[in-house]
């Protein structure tokens, strides 16, 4: 499944980052019993923020949805790291909770994360279909258009 997994990123064009380390005083994921809690993850892509600035203003949606798509790549890198490379350990994503960095009259930021919530679900099919909540931001670390963390679930 590990594989398969991996196998269906590349044919949406993504292959897995190393996990990124974090950014300040927190941990990457942490795992409490069968819940796997992954930080925030920036749309980071060949070490830098792939994508900068407002929707609304800098970055259109479709844009911005790229970016959320890149969030959900680092997403996976990290919770392969978290199960020793072993994707096969995930039940089921939870909950995506998405922030958009976006200028107050924006009001599309479910769509922004949709690239986001496609992506893990046609990755993971049904074990990819989760709760969500999709936020605008008055800004966000980096600079960053899109920042998501995610609740899976796990064997443990």
């Amino acid at each position: 499944m590990s594989d398969a997994i991996e196998a269906r990123l590349k044919e949406l064009g993504y292959t897995l980052p190393a996990a990124a380390a974090p950014a300040a005083n927190y941990v990457p994921f942490t795992i409490s019993g069968n819940l796997l809690y992954i930080s925030g993850q920036l749309p980071m892509e060949s070490g830098k923020i792939a994508v900068t600035g407002h929707v609304g203003r800098d970055v259109g949606v479709a844009t911005a949805q790229k970016a959320a798509e890149l969030c959900a790549v680092n997403i996976l890198a990290q919770v392969k790291a978290a199960l020793n490379g072993d994707l096969s350990k995930v039940r089921r994503v939870l909950k995506l909770n998405g922030f958009v960095a976006s200028v107050p009259e924006f009001t599309e930021q479910h769509l922004v994360i949709n690239g986001a919530s496609n992506l893990i679900a046609n990755v993971l099919g049904d074990a990819g279909k989760h709760a969500r909540a999709a936020v605008g931001m008055a800004s966000l670390p980096f600079n960053a258009a899109v920042e998501i963390d995610a609740i899976v679930e796990i064997d443990a």
